[in-house]
C-alpha cells in the first residue's frame, strides 16, 4: 500500500478532491486515505462523529444535484479512474458527546455516573490526555472476564444491537465506494469485537482492507491487537533515531503478525519541515526509509510540497494549502515518485522481509540489509544519517553485506552509478541513500 493521506479540511469541497488525487497517482500512489467525512459535534473535531450516517455539509458543493452519498460516490469514482482505491477512518471506540446516540441508546455506551458518560484517554508522554467531546462506547460482551447472570444477558444484547450498527456503518461506506478502513484507536476496542467485523465483513466483501492504528502501543499490545485478523499495522519508524535497537526490535516482533506501514510524518505530528527547518536532504532521507523499511508507506498530503503548518483536526482549513506549489520553494514530487516506481519494481520491498542493521565504523552511515523470505531478492541501503555534511563509505567489498555472490546493481532514486567498483569508497551527500539490490543463488537440485 503507497498511501496519501488527503485530509479533507485542507482539501475542501468533493469537487476540489480531483487535483489532489491526480497528483497523488503521478507520484505513484495507489491508495487514498481520508480522514472522517461523516457529520460532526459541536467541538468540530473530524473524530467526534456525530452522525455516522450523514456527511459533512462542509465538503458538499451546493450547486450539485447530487446527494451527499452521490457526491462521495463520484469522488470515489473519480478515483478508481486514476487508478487508486479509498480508504477511510472507523471510529469505533467512541463518538461525540453531541450524538443523539447517547439519547436514543444510552445502554451503548460507559457511564462514570448516572448522566455522566465516560470519556476515552491516552498517555502521552505519561501525561493522561481525556477528550472530554468524545463519549466512549461500551463493549462489554467482547471484552474479557464477562460473567454470567441476567445483567450480562442484557448488556449481550445491547452489545449485539451496537456490533450491528457499526456492521452497518461499514456496509454503507464500502457502498460508497471505500475499500478500507484505518481503525482508529484500534487497541482500545477488544479484539473479540474485530474478529467478527472483519470476519463477517471479509465474508461478503473479501477485497475490503483493515489496517489497525496502534500508534503508542507497546509491542505486545500491537501484537494483540494485530492477531485480531487485521491487515496492516502503522509502525513506529517515525520516531527513530537511525540508532537505536527499539525499532528492529519491534518489527522483528510484529513482522510476521501483519505487514506494516511507515510514515516521515501524519496528521498526528508535527510537520516534518517544520522539524527540520525546510531541509530537503532530510525530507528525502526521511521518505527513502519510510518506503524501504516497511511493506507499506503513507505520507499526509502537503509533505511533497515541504508544507510546514501542522494539520488540525478542527482548525485546518483549504486556505492553509499554498496558491503555487512553489510558494514553499520545496517539492519533492519527482523524488517521491521515483522511489515509489523503485518500491513498486521490487516485490521485496512489499513485504516485511528479514532486516538488519549491520554494523559500519562510521556512525553516521546507516547500513540497512533486507532479504526476501518469499522470493530471491536482497537489497542494501548504504544512508547517510548527515543531512547537512558528506560522509563518506568505504569498503573493500559491499558484497561482504550480502549473502548473495552474484552481482549489486544500483536502483538508488539519485545519483544512480552504473556499476559498483570493489573496492568501493563514496562521499554520500548529505541525507543521500544509494540502494543497492542482486539475487540469492538458487540452490542446486
Amino acid at each position: 500500500m503507497h498511501i496519501y493521506n488527503l485530509f479533507p479540511l485542507l482539501a475542501g469541497k468533493f469537487s476540489r478532491w480531483a487535483e489532489h488525487m491526480e497528483r497523488a497517482a503521478g507520484m505513484g500512489f495507489n491508495w487514498i486515505f481520508i480522514n472522517p467525512i461523516q457529520q460532526l459535534g459541536p467541538s468540530r473535531s473530524l473524530y467526534s462523529i456525530s452522525d455516522y450516517f450523514s456527511i459533512n455539509p462542509a465538503f458538499l458543493d451546493e450547486k450539485s444535484k447530487k446527494s451527499a452519498n452521490g457526491q462521495v460516490k463520484d469522488m470515489g469514482e473519480e478515483a478508481r479512474g486514476l487508478g487508486l482505491k479509498m480508504m477511510t477512518d472507523l471510529v469505533v471506540n467512541h463518538c461525540s458527546t453531541g450524538s443523539e446516540l447517547l439519547k436514543t441508546h444510552p445502554e451503548w455506551f460507559l457511564w462514570e455516573a448516572k448522566g455522566k458518560v465516560a470519556h476515552p484517554f491516552a498517555f502521552e508522554d505519561g501525561r493522561k490526555v481525556v477528550w472530554k467531546d468524545l463519549a466512549k462506547f461500551d463493549f462489554f460482551y467482547y471484552g474479557e472476564g464477562e460473567g454470567k447472570g441476567k445483567k450480562n444477558i442484557e448488556k449481550e444484547k445491547d452489545t449485539e444491537a451496537l456490533f450491528g450498527f457499526f456492521k452497518s456503518v461499514v456496509e454503507n461506506l464500502i457502498d460508497m465506494g471505500f475499500e478500507g478502513f484505518r481503525c482508529d484507536a484500534a487497541y482500545q476496542v477488544p479484539n473479540r469485537f474485530w474478529e467478527r467485523l472483519i470476519r463477517e465483513i471479509k465474508a461478503k466483501h473479501p477485497q475490503v482492507l483493515f489496517l489497525a492504528e496502534t500508534l503508542g502501543c507497546p509491542p505486545d499490545q500491537t501484537m494483540k491487537t494485530a492477531s485480531a485478523g487485521f491487515d496492516y499495522i502503522f509502525n513506529s519508524s517515525k520516531w527513530w533515531d537511525l540508532k537505536g535497537h527499539w525499532l528492529i526490535e519491534q518489527y522483528s516482533l510484529t513482522r510476521e503478525m501483519a505487514p506494516s506501514i511507515s510514515f516521515p510524518e501524519s496528521h498526528d505530528t508535527v510537520r516534518l519541515a517544520e522539524e527540520l527547518g525546510g531541509s530537503v536532504e532530510g525530507m528525502k532521507q526521511r521518505y527513502l526509509f519510510s518506503a524501504l523499511f516497511s511493506a507499506g508507506v503513507m505520507i499526509p498530503m502537503g509533505f511533497e510540497f515541504g508544507l510546514r503548518k501542522r494539520l488540525n483536526v478542527v482548525s485546518t482549513t483549504p486556505q492553509d494549502w499554498p496558491t503555487s506549489p512553489w510558494e514553499t520553494g520545496i517539492d519533492l514530487r519527482e523524488f517521491i515518485k521515483e522511489v515509489n516506481e523503485i518500491k513498486a519494481a521490487h516485490s521485496l520491498f512489499a513485504e516485511e522481509a528479514p532486516t538488519a542493521m549491520l554494523p559500519y565504523e562510521n556512525p553516521n552511515v546507516l547500513v540497512m540489509w533486507k532479504a526476501s523470505a518469499s522470493g530471491s531478492e536482497e537489497s542494501l541501503l548504504i544512508l547517510n544519517k548527515d543531512i547537512r555534511e558528506k560522509q563518506r563509505f568505504q569498503t573493500e567489498a559491499v558484497l561482504k553485506f550480502l549473502q548473495s555472490g552474484l552481482p549489486v546493481a544500483d536502483i538508488s532514486p539519485e545519483y544512480r552509478l552504473d556499476y559498483v567498483p570493489s573496492p568501493f569508497e563514496y562521499d554520500l551527500r548529505p541525507g543521500q541513500g544509494i540502494l543497492l539490490i542482486t539475487t540469492r543463488e538458487k540452490p542446486k537440485p
